[in-house]
């Protein structure tokens, strides 16, 4: 039986789309950087053999998408713009939003991605990125007293592994990290994974992130590779039990 009249084929992209993925295809074809003119509208409407009112809808589609920028006026049209990694992770997360992730779902990638994103780091950071990851393990000295205070820990906690994805010198691994700490954030406030607050969660964490500190000012990949191993194990047995203890509280109303 022919797959391709099954409920699970691809819906079929509006005009407007097509073109949108045709364009993006031609400045990739055509090497164009940041800053660089794409073709005016009427070059579009003959190039794509489309209407005005498709290429114009076409043109705000790349334009919500960061891709192309937009100028009015003498001298004005489309320019090649730049996809910010926030703006990156914010399109991508309206995906994921659909895909019910759970937090095993996302320690499977961190637990073998960011040890060795630690073990890179070590050596290669200089003072300054050094005192701002200090800074952001010092944040929280005291735990927290309530809910609230819970919630403000665990942000900061990922802000810190935020802050290590930036420094990486894989921007490919930097990207994928960094997208990993905020979808991380928004499920631990969406889904309350910070109430009740946890002592023992918040002592090894910040125990975890001193120590590596003091890891990557050292050298030493292999000590800062064994210390986010062992945080990645510690903080997904903790926030698997929160999400065990969610349903329970859900469960028995």
């Amino acid at each position: 039986m022919d797959g391709s009249n099954s409920s699970s084929s691809k819906p079929k992209q509006s005009r407007p789309v097509q073109v949108a993925e045709a364009i993006k295809q031609w400045v990739v074809e055509h090497d164009l950087k940041q800053g660089d003119k794409l073709p005016n509208e009427g070059e579009m409407i003959t190039k794509f053999g489309v209407s005005k009112g498709t290429v114009r809808e076409a043109l705000r589609i790349l334009e919500a998408q960061g891709l192309i920028l937009t100028k009015t006026g003498p001298g004005g049209g489309s320019i090649v713009g730049e996809v910010s990694a926030e703006r990156a992770r914010a399109l991508l997360a309206n995906y994921f939003y659909f895909q019910d992730l759970s937090v095993a779902d996302i320690y499977q990638l961190r637990k073998v991605l960011e040890p060795e994103l630690a073990a890179s780091l070590a050596g290669n950071l200089d003072a300054d990125q050094l005192n701002k990851l200090q800074s952001l393990a010092d944040r929280h000295p005291h735990p927290a007293l309530n809910a609230d205070e819970e919630k403000q820990r665990h942000i900061a906690s990922l802000e810190f592994h935020a802050q290590l994805a930036e420094y990486a010198a894989n921007p490919l691994l930097s990207f994928v990290i960094g997208f990993m700490s905020r979808i991380l954030t928004d499920l631990t406030v969406f889904r309350g994974l910070y109430d009740p607050p946890n002592l023992d969660l918040w002592r090894k964490g910040r125990e975890h992130q001193l120590d590596l500190v003091a890891a990557l000012r050292a050298g030493d990949s292999e000590a800062a590779r064994k210390i986010m191993t062992s945080h990645m194990k510690v903080a997904e047995a903790f926030m698997q039990d929160q999400e065990v203890q969610l349903m329970r509280r859900f469960v028995n109303g």
